[in-house]
C-alpha cells in the first residue's frame, strides 16, 4: 500500500473524485479547554504517540513530523506495533525513536495520540486510556466497528473534555473544498454515482475497511441524512444504493481493475464529472486539522457526523448478508 502522503497524492493527480464537504458535518461537537498554546514559534512542543504499525500510515506520519518536519516542534516518539517486526518498519522508514510493548506506557509521555489499526474493531480499546488520561486523539479511518461502542465512547469523550476526531484522508482534504465551491455552481444535483475499490469480505472488517473513502465523500456533499442503504451482488461486478431522507439516491460501483476514486453527478446541464485540479499540499488538510486539535482542542469533525458515518456502514454490513435494503439506525 501507498504511503498516507503517495496516497493523497494520487487522489489529486487522479483527476477526480467525490468530496465535498458541507458546514454542518465539519461542525465541532464541543469546545474543550485549550490544551496547547499556539502555533507559532512559542508553540509548546507536542510529543505523539502512535498505537499501530501494521499500516504504512505509520511511517508515514513519522516522515511527516521527523524527518520534514512539517510541524517545527510536534514529533513522533513512540509507537506500538501489532508485531515487532511492524514496529520496527515504522520506526526505519519514520526514524520514531521508541517502540512500547504496551501501548499505555506511553502515557505520561506523550502530549497526543494517534490510532492507527487496519481493522477498526481495535481503534477504541486502544485510545480508551488516553482519553481518559485526557489526551487528544486522531482516530484513523474507520473511528470504529459498532455504533454503539463508537456513541458510548464519545459520550465519555465528550464528558472528560477530551477532544477526538476521525475521518478519512480522500474527504479532509484541500481539494474537497475546492470542489465544494464548484459545486454550488451547478444547481440541483439529481443522481450521484461514485466508483472506489471496496472488498465486502476483507479480513479488516468488510465494508468498514475502504467504506469511509466511499461513504464519508458522499455524506459531506449531500449532507448525513441517510435513510437505507443495499448491497448488490454479482461477483466481483458490485455495488451499492444509497437512499438519502430527502429521496435522493446515490449509487456505488467497487472497483476491482483500478486503484482511485470518481465521482459523477447529474445536473441541469448533463453528467458531470466532480474534480479539482489543486495538488493537494505537504502537510495536507488532514494533517493541519490533528495538529491544530492537537494544540487548541478544537475539533475539525462533529461527533454526530463520525457517528452517522459508522451507521451507514453498519447498515451496509448487515445488507452484505441480507442483500436487501437496510434501515440506517438514527444518531440524534
Amino acid at each position: 500500500m501507498d504511503s498516507r502522503r503517495e496516497f493523497i497524492k494520487k487522489m489529486g493527480n487522479g483527476a477526480v473524485f467525490s468530496a465535498v464537504a458541507l458546514a454542518t458535518p465539519l461542525g465541532h461537537a464541543h469546545m474543550p479547554r485549550p490544551i496547547y498554546g499556539g502555533a507559532g514559534e512559542d508553540a509548546k512542543p507536542i510529543r505523539i504517540g502512535i498505537i499501530g504499525a501494521e499500516n504504512s500510515h505509520t511511517a508515514a506520519f513519522g516522515k511527516l513530523f521527523n524527518i520534514d518536519k512539517a510541524f517545527p516542534g510536534v514529533s513522533v516518539k513512540y509507537v506500538w506495533g501489532e508485531t515487532e517486526a511492524f514496529a520496527k518498519k515504522a520506526m526505519e522508514k519514520g526514524k520514531i525513536p521508541n517502540s512500547v510493548k504496551d501501548p499505555r506506557e506511553m502515557l505520561g509521555e506523550i502530549d497526543a495520540l494517534i490510532v492507527d489499526h487496519r481493522h477498526g474493531k481495535f481503534h477504541l480499546p486502544a485510545a480508551r486510556p488516553f482519553i481518559e488520561a485526557g489526551i487528544p486523539t486522531f482516530i484513523d479511518k474507520p473511528f470504529c466497528y459498532r455504533l454503539d461502542q463508537g456513541k458510548e465512547f464519545l459520550a465519555l469523550a465528550r464528558k472528560l473534555g477530551t477532544p477526538v476526531t476521525s475521518y478519512s484522508a480522500i474527504a479532509h482534504s484541500h481539494a474537497t473544498f475546492e470542489m465544494k465551491r464548484e459545486l454550488e455552481k451547478m444547481g440541483t444535483i439529481g443522481q450521484v454515482v461514485r466508483y472506489g475499490p471496496l472488498d465486502m469480505h476483507s479480513k479488516y472488517g468488510g465494508v468498514f475497511f475502504y467504506g469511509a473513502h466511499l461513504i464519508q465523500p458522499l455524506m459531506y456533499i449531500f449532507g448525513d441524512d441517510v435513510e437505507r442503504v443495499r448491497i448488490n451482488k454479482n461477483g466481483e461486478n458490485s455495488g451499492a444504493n444509497l437512499v438519502f431522507c430527502n429521496g435522493m439516491m446515490a449509487s456505488l460501483v467497487f472497483t476491482t481493475k483500478k486503484y482511485g476514486w470518481h465521482t459523477y453527478v447529474e445536473t441541469d446541464s448533463g453528467i458531470v464529472e466532480l474534480g479539482s485540479e489543486i495538488k493537494e499540499s505537504v502537510p495536507g488538510k488532514g494533517e493541519v486539522d490533528m495538529v491544530a486539535m492537537f494544540r487548541t482542542g478544537k475539533e475539525p469533525r462533529s461527533h454526530t457526523s463520525i457517528l452517522k458515518g459508522v451507521a451507514v456502514m453498519e447498515a451496509l454490513e448487515k445488507s452484505v448478508v441480507s442483500e436487501s435494503w437496510e434501515k440506517v439506525t438514527p444518531v440524534d
